[in-house]
């Protein structure tokens, strides 16, 4: 998706050849009209799977995963990174954060989501793919089906997409990061759609 693309560009900072920081428009500062355009973006893709909900965690994925959901007509859930006093019955798995460097437990009410649901999970950046994992793990426990996951933004360098890949899971990133550092910028991988469409 070139907009965001061009948003990465302009005012992602990349930090070391892993860490691009985003936080001037997506997962600190947020740009609405942006996010709504992701939004749309992945709910056309995903208009004819019947999803039921978007899964997500807390908390830089709510915001997209909202955008999605809206588009969709459908509600969204996510996982809450610490267990409420509200909560009883939960779902529950770890995930390891490499930006926090520590593990984590994440947690959905079983009301929430059953074996009828068919899920669609969203983030913000897919990395190791730690997140997704522990999402999926909830998904099993509720028997749910996946339909795909979808990210805003990918760093195919890292090992989330190929570990994706080779469970068979559909992925969709709408900005997809082949290499990075601080002296040479962002490489992106050309959008397919984009391409083909020419």
């Amino acid at each position: 998706m070139r907009e965001l693309e061009q948003y990465i560009r302009e005012r992602g900072i990349v930090l070391s050849d892993s860490v691009v920081k985003v936080n001037s428009f997506l997962n600190h500062l947020v740009d609405p009209v942006l996010i709504t355009h992701l939004g749309r973006h992945i709910a056309n893709r995903f208009q004819s799977d019947s999803v039921t909900k978007v899964l997500t965690i807390e908390a830089s994925g709510i915001h997209i995963a909202y955008a999605v959901a809206y588009c969709l007509g459908v509600p969204f859930v996510y996982a809450k990174k610490s267990k409420a006093v509200t909560q009883s019955d939960v779902y529950e798995a770890a995930v390891y954060s490499f930006t926090r460097k520590q593990t984590y437990p994440i947690t959905v009410s079983k009301e929430l989501l059953t074996s009828d649901d068919r899920i669609l999970i969203v983030d913000d950046i897919l990395a190791e793919g730690a997140g997704v994992r522990g999402l999926l793990e909830i998904l099993a426990q509720a028997g749910s089906t996946l339909i795909g996951v979808s990210v805003a933004i990918e760093k195919s360098f890292q090992n989330g997409r190929r570990w994706l890949d080779e469970a068979g899971i559909p992925v969709y990133a709408l900005a997809r990061i082949a290499k990075m550092s601080p002296e040479a910028g962002i490489e992106f991988i050309p959008d397919e759609e984009e391409h083909h469409a020419h």
